[in-house]
């Protein structure tokens, strides 16, 4: 005979792995070409001046430098005006 109640099913049991997404590279922090400046999920964040996207949204350095970060006002489709994150490489 058993010593423990029998255990049910449930519905809940698994979880995803962790996709490591953010800021990899803070402003002014001193970067080379390729270097991932951030990952990201959509374009939360926008590519400047020697900054490129993938086409998983990462943006990475093209050339070396510093990183600076700075905003931009966009008028969106529906006429409402955003403000946008910029990375830049100077």
């Amino acid at each position: 005979m058993s010593h423990k109640k029998a255990a049910g099913t449930t519905k809940n049991g698994r979880d995803s792995n962790p996709k490591y997404l953010g800021i990899k590279l803070s402003d002014g922090s001193v970067c080379k070409t390729g270097s991932i400046i951030t990952r990201q999920r959509g374009s939360n964040m926008l590519p400047g001046a020697n900054v490129g996207m993938g086409k998983d949204y990462t943006l990475f350095a093209l050339k070396d430098g510093k990183v600076k970060m700075s905003s931009k006002r966009k008028v969106h489709f529906d006429g409402k005006t955003i403000t946008k994150k910029v990375a830049h490489v100077v």
